[in-house]
């Protein structure tokens, strides 16, 4: 294995023009991919992912705003125009014209909608434990209206309740580090911070999920979907990755059966491996 296979990216800064500071993650050389975390997760999430597909590839893992080392305004909406600007004015400051995409969680339905709106500059597209479709399963909902009520949002946006949600996204929590747990939640330690990440949880507009809903026939791009089939956040996933196989003209699936809705912290090698083949 050569050497850039087993580096693991630290995270940088880099200030877009309205003064706004992205965190991100970078490796490698060649063709871009961009990947894009969820909720409460951030660049970091990749980290043991980037090395296998960066033997190919830059590697791009972007803090989206509101979470890692990025900004967290506070007001800012966190729709999906917030965060396609950003990642509009991340890839134009690094000089990236055509990219290939990645999206897990929150991530995914951004990927997508971005993607949809700039076909001419997309390759690619893999998706993991991602909400797509408008009609949202009881989770989801009940999580939106937990991150809307104060006391139940301040709770959650706690260092043991990001704790919690970590555990629960996993199959195994017992093999969960601590210091996994501590870096999820290192960017969170101040009131504004944390009620910035409940506004990123619950920003993207229901609408915009029925938009991508109707125009996922038309993209015309190579899309993988590996997803952690034992997901207690995301319970419906399995139905949603079927449906995406059926709404999708180019698409291939793999269900790890073992691994759960944060599978890159349990089989990042395996998931690596998995992206590297496709974005090779």
């Amino acid at each position: 294995m050569d050497s850039i296979a087993i580096r693991t990216p630290a995270v940088q800064t880099l200030h877009l023009a309205e003064a706004r500071t992205l965190g991100y993650r970078e490796l490698g050389e060649g063709p871009a991919v961009l990947l894009l975390h969820g909720w409460p997760t951030s660049s970091y999430l990749w980290r043991n992912v980037m090395p296998p597909i960066a033997r190919r590839n830059r590697v791009l893992a972007l803090d989206m705003p509101g979470f890692g080392a990025s900004d967290k305004p506070l007001g800012a909406g966190y729709g999906f125009r917030f965060f396609e600007e950003a990642i509009d004015g991340f890839l134009d400051v690094l000089g990236v014209d055509e990219v290939a995409l990645a999206g897990h969680d929150l991530g995914g339905p951004v990927a997508l909608h971005w993607a949809l709106r700039r076909p001419e500059r997309v390759t690619s597209i893999a998706l993991m434990n991602t909400l797509v479709y408008p009609d949202f399963s009881p989770a989801v909902i009940e999580f939106v209206r937990e991150l809307m009520t104060p006391d139940s949002r301040d709770r959650i946006t706690s260092n043991e309740g990001l704790a919690e949600i970590m555990r629960l996204g996993v199959a195994a929590p017992a093999g969960l580090p601590e210091q996994v747990l501590a870096e999820v939640a290192a960017p969170f330690q101040g009131g504004q911070e944390r009620l910035a990440l409940a506004h990123a949880g619950i920003g993207l507009e229901p609408a915009r999920f029925g938009e991508i809903a109707e125009a996922l026939p038309t993209l015309r791009v190579p899309v993988r979907i590996v997803y952690g089939a034992q997901d207690r956040i995301l319970p419906d996933v399995a139905d949603t990755m079927s449906r995406l196989e059926r709404d999708l003209p180019d698409v291939r699936v793999t269900a790890l059966r073992d691994q759960g809705h944060f599978l890159q912290e349990e089989a990042p090698e395996e998931v690596g491996e998995l992206l590297a083949e496709f974005f090779g």
